[in-house]
């Protein structure tokens, strides 16, 4: 396997139709949205995404979640002691986790765990033996943002059978609100550097997952909040340059990407409702895939 030699940008698509693509959690699970009302969906939520379908294709994850968990580790401290205890030097230490799991040498990590000794009373004692070494990935995900406002609508809904025991009657707990985005074309962009790849060993293959990753994203994602078929990538747009540091600057890649409504007077229902265009960018074609 080689190391990757190209600078990658990419832009990704989504349609969200009817569901909650990212909710809010300081604001009761609504969707997030900004001050202008342009939907998000957090960068942190993508990586989950991009996890999970790496996961799906076979690759050692290290940021496993809990209903996902391969191994029976239940701490991310437990997984690195399996395979890095008794390691004490920093190079060395990243070296092997990177070459371990898909997603640290992808997304990097910041491995920050004590020993977990105890001294009196069950407090933890300061050990020079804890571990504290961070690992910069050359995978770098923005948060996705609508391409315009979105509306959010919100339904009362109720469930048909208490939680608890009651007297008699319905409990408080059968009632509830459900939030979603009525529909929104989110661009989601990001970049792979090929300094941190060839510190991580990033290779052209594990690139080859993660555009794989990025068309897939939404399978096996579906949940009350996303039925299946709500969430879609509708266009992946990857540039592969012809050097490690690139022809142009992943800025000026992204915003060669043009997205305008049809109709301006109209609300947009459907991504058909909207043209996608590409400012071209002398020497650098993108590979224009269609996701799922």
């Amino acid at each position: 396997m080689s190391i990757l030699k190209n600078k990658i940008d990419f832009v990704a698509l989504i349609s969200v139709t009817r569901a909650n693509g990212n909710g809010d959690p300081l604001n009761g699970n609504r969707p997030r949205t900004d001050l202008d009302g342009f939907g998000e969906i957090s960068d942190v939520c993508i990586k989950r995404k991009i996890r999970n379908r790496m996961q799906d294709l076979g690759q050692p994850i290290f940021v496993q979640s809990q209903d996902r968990c391969s191994d029976g580790f239940g701490s991310l401290s437990k997984r690195a002691d399996a395979v890095m205890k008794g390691i004490k030097n920093p190079d060395e230490y990243a070296k092997i986790a990177c070459e371990k799991w898909m997603d640290v040498r992808s997304f990097g990590q910041v491995f920050a765990f004590s020993s977990g000794k105890k001294g009196k009373g069950g407090k933890e004692e300061k050990d020079e033996k804890g571990v504290s070494i961070g690992v910069r990935g050359p995978v770098s995900i923005n948060q996705a943002t609508s391409v315009y406002a979105v509306e959010i609508e919100s339904i009362q809904i109720t469930k048909s059978v208490n939680g608890d025991d009651t007297d008699g009657g319905r409990a408080s707990d059968t009632m509830g609100m459900k939030h979603f985005v009525r529909f929104g074309l989110y661009e989601l962009k990001g970049s792979i550097n090929v300094q941190l790849a060839e510190k991580t060993g990033f290779t052209e293959e594990d690139a080859e997952i993660v555009k794989e990753c990025l068309r897939t994203l939404f399978v096996n994602d579906a949940s009350s909040a996303r039925p299946d078929g709500s969430m879609e990538v509708v266009k992946l747009i990857w540039w592969k340059h012809n050097c490690k540091d690139g022809q142009y600057s992943s800025a000026k890649v992204h915003r060669s990407v043009k997205v305008t409504q049809k109709d301006a007077e109209a609300i947009p229902s459907s991504v058909e409702d909207y043209t996608i265009s590409l400012e071209p960018l002398p020497g650098l074609d993108p590979e224009i895939i269609d996701g799922v």
